[in-house]
């Protein structure tokens, strides 16, 4: 990424980590209402994965200059959505709706530009996790030792 794309999505973000529990709660409400299918991957009452969720677009923003940084959480983040029974194409879908609710919270600061961006970034991330889905696939099951849990 460049200067002025990682400058865009710290300031970006800088706008809308205030208001990060409304964001995810608005993220939730419009990825199940338009995707239906996919509620059933996350647990009923969603207050942890809401933390979740803040607290991975925190990491990637914080670590946006130093990248290298992301590669080993991403990719386990990666392997445990594997588990969920997270597909490819659910990235995309994720990515798209967060797009949507940051751009609508973000009103007259948001524009094509800063939306590129962030696609960029989003994918940029969507690849790092399904590596590690990926990854974990082709290893399979983790066995435990016997008689622990």
């Amino acid at each position: 990424m460049t200067e002025q794309s990682i400058q865009q999505i710290e300031t970006s973000f800088n706008l809308l980590a205030p208001r990060g529990e409304e964001l995810v709660q608005r993220f939730y409400g419009l990825l199940f209402a338009r995707n239906p299918q996919v509620r059933g991957m996350f647990p009923e009452d969603l207050t942890h994965q809401k933390k979740k969720l803040l607290a991975s677009i925190v990491l990637v923003v914080q670590n946006i200059r130093t990248p290298e940084k992301l590669m080993q959480p991403l990719r386990e983040m990666g392997a445990r959505h594997a588990g969920y029974g997270v597909q490819n194409a659910h990235y995309a879908i994720v990515r798209d709706t967060l797009l949507e609710v940051m751009g609508e919270m973000a009103g007259p600061a948001w524009n094509t530009n800063l939306a590129h961006t962030w696609t960029e970034a989003l994918n940029t991330v969507a690849t790092i996790m399904q590596e590690g889905a990926a990854a974990a696939t082709k290893r399979g099951p983790v066995s435990t030792a016997a008689g622990s849990r």
